[in-house]
């Protein structure tokens, strides 16, 4: 099948927050599943493409997936720097993974980042158990940056984000 990585439409910034809410969840990632704060960020895609560019994995005609990609001085960057761009909200369909949608995603934001003048890398935060999305970031040639770990909740010790950067 053929992925096609595209810029979202307004019609479906819904369904894409679906989408992503239902990855996050369904793969146990917010700590407070349904009542998890978090969740009402990653449905809220209209924000997101205000202050980001939002982009979707399509196949056949549907979108199975979606990233926000945080250019260099980005305002919805949580941990890039100076001359940095930032993935963010990478999530895939269950019934769309494997097929390599997520790697799509994640290329095509290395691709925007490299486009950009003055950018150096792209950074990027993930859970610790999100093994198959680190297999696609090393694969990528990311490296781990234990240094730049962060915790989105400082009041909870488990919830440390792992991180991580490509030099471009």
């Amino acid at each position: 099948m053929d992925i096609v990585i595209r810029p979202i439409r307004a019609s479906e910034y819904q369904e894409l927050g679906e989408i992503t809410a239902r990855a996050y969840l369904d793969d146990g990632l917010l700590d407070f599943g349904e009542s998890d704060s978090y969740l009402h960020e990653l449905k809220d895609v209209a924000k997101r493409a205000v202050a980001a560019e939002v982009l979707v994995a399509e196949e056949q005609g549907r979108v199975i997936g979606g990233v926000t990609f945080v250019p260099c001085g980005g305002p919805m960057a949580d941990i890039a720097g100076d001359g940095e761009a930032e993935i963010r909200m990478l999530a895939v369909d269950r019934a769309g993974r494997g097929r390599g949608a997520g790697e799509a995603l994640v290329r095509a934001c290395v691709q925007r980042a490299g486009a950009q003048q003055g950018c150096v890398r792209i950074v990027l935060s993930t859970q610790r158990s999100m093994h198959s999305a680190h297999r696609i970031y090393e694969r990528l040639g990311f490296v781990r940056t234990p240094e730049r770990d962060w915790n989105p909740v400082p009041d909870l010790d488990d919830i440390t984000l792992l991180t991580y950067e490509l030099t471009l």
